[in-house]
């Protein structure tokens, strides 16, 4: 699971709400090891679900991000 460290606190939520193990969480860190750079987190969060999916072999991912004003978007993306 990767999830968008924008806030701890709603990760924190998500995890125990989903209950997601910590080792299956942010596998290779998050925003807060990273950094959280305006304009650039989803492309940071596509591109580390892209290295994950050639790294385990796996074939999608669906990837959700919040735009801010309330807004949010959601892709998803498969290896071929």
């Amino acid at each position: 699971f990767e999830l968008n460290e924008a806030f701890a606190s709603v990760v924190l939520k998500f995890q125990k709400d989903l209950n997601i193990p910590d080792e299956k969480l942010n596998v290779n860190g998050g925003a807060i090891a990273f950094g959280h750079p305006l304009g650039a987190t989803g492309a940071m969060i596509t591109g580390t679900m892209v290295d994950e999916l050639e790294r385990r072999g796996a074939r999608r991912a669906l990837i959700t991000l919040c735009i801010g004003g309330g807004m949010g978007v959601a892709t998803i993306i498969e290896r071929v």
